[in-house]
């Protein structure tokens, strides 16, 4: 199912409530240029649940509420095993149930074909950088890579280290990476062993909205690190998925591939044996110990997605939060503007940046407006140091009050330094 596109108006149904904002010390103790800021602000400071805050991290990121109390009350005891699954043998009975549980939640909330491996792995998306080439061609092949943003020119940077011609099918690096170049634009090679894209960047906000097939017919390679679980996808139009957790699954440590058959055993002689596919399928990915508790808090999110009725339910949340987001941007008399064409916006990761000629006085409104929001709750605003401004990232985990909370501060914000 390929995925809505997301613009600045708001979806059916979408909700414009009170917004609630946490205390801005993470014990729910207010500093005292917190609390001035709190007293000059028109915005419900009810706040959020045990003083917590609206974390807009781009990861590690918050994570569910009650998928955190949930991991709190087995913290001692999972399931009156009488230890913690911190402490349990990965090889014990208690662990590979966890294991095979949070697979077959996978499976069932993605319909990954009965053809594909999942495995639990380690050293996050950029390991997978290298694995990929190691495992899918030779030091004399040919791969693609289309580079829409920071993470995709990481990836084809890598794959020069080993590979005859990592070629650049497609860079959108002389615009500012703010944009998708269309499958037809892509300089694609005969011979390439795979075909790499970026399916959201997480620093750009720059998200592919559709399942793409490219011309040339090799494997699509995708990093979805950022927009996991987020939507629907066609994982057989894929090769190989995969993605880091700590931004919509769960704590850092677990790397989730999802592999084609076809793919697997195909690696070089030299491959080492963690990155080698083959090995770490046949495995069941425990070849050493696996990152036991990081695919334990997985499992417990995997399970909840299934039960809120599976990703088109998310994808149908995920709209409606980023919406509240690009209306304030939209409605703010180009105060706000968000640098992203308007096709491929990210659900996920949002880019703020204030409009004023004088650069001084943007970067001054730009700090202001990341202490002030960071004093009312809403924290981890400030835009990655390689293009600056403010990012939101409202990964599934976000209630919609955060981002009700962010779009109504955005609002204030503009009336008192517009």
């Amino acid at each position: 199912m390929a995925a809505m596109p997301v613009s600045s108006a708001r979806p059916s149904g979408a909700r414009v409530g009170v917004c609630r904002v946490g205390g801005g010390a993470r014990a729910g103790v207010r500093t005292s240029a917190a609390a001035s800021s709190a007293a000059s602000s028109s915005l419900d400071l009810a706040g959020v649940s045990g003083g917590r805050v609206y974390n807009f991290s781009a990861g590690p990121a918050c994570i569910y509420e009650d998928v955190l109390t949930t991991a709190s009350s087995e913290m001692m005891n999972w399931e009156n095993s009488g230890t913690s699954v911190m402490e349990m043998s990965h090889r014990g009975k208690e662990f590979m149930g966890i294991h095979a549980k949070a697979i077959a939640d996978l499976r069932e909330l993605l319909s990954i074909p009965d053809n594909y491996q999942v495995l639990f792995l380690q050293g996050g998306a950029s390991l997978q950088f290298a694995s990929i080439p190691l495992n899918l061609a030779s030091a004399e092949d040919t791969a693609d890579y289309v580079t829409t943003g920071s993470w995709g020119a990481k990836a084809i940077g890598e794959g020069k280290k080993f590979l005859k011609n990592a070629n650049e099918a497609a860079s959108t690096k002389s615009s500012g990476f703010t944009s998708i170049p269309a499958t037809s634009e892509w300089s694609l090679s005969d011979d390439a062993k795979y075909v790499h894209i970026c399916a959201n960047e997480t620093i750009q906000g720059v998200e592919f909205k559709t399942d793409v097939v490219p011309a040339n017919g090799a494997p699509l390679i995708a990093d979805m690190s950022s927009n996991f679980v987020s939507k629907p996808i066609d994982v057989s139009k894929y090769g190989i998925i995969y993605a880091g957790a700590q931004k919509n699954v769960g704590p850092a440590g677990l790397t989730v591939v999802i592999v084609r058959d076809d793919l697997i055993g195909n690696a070089r002689a030299d491959c080492p044996t963690m990155q080698n596919y083959a090995i770490m399928a046949e495995n069941d990915s425990m070849y050493n110990t696996p990152p036991c508790y990081s695919i334990y808090m997985a499992g417990l999110v995997f399970d909840k997605l299934n039960k809120m009725g599976g990703l088109e339910a998310v994808e149908k949340v995920n709209i409606e939060k980023c919406a509240h987001i690009y209306d304030a941007i939209a409605g703010s008399d180009g105060f706000f503007n968000c640098p992203v064409d308007m096709t491929c916006r990210s659900a996920m990761n949002i880019p703020i940046t204030i409009v004023n000629e004088d650069a001084d006085k943007r970067a001054e409104l730009e700090k202001a407006f990341i202490a002030e929001a960071g004093d009312l709750g809403m924290v981890a605003l400030k835009g990655h140091r390689s293009v600056g401004g403010m990012r939101a990232s409202i990964y599934n985990a976000m209630p919609i009050e955060g981002a009700e909370a962010l779009a109504a501060f955005m609002k204030e914000f503009k009336a008192k330094h517009a």
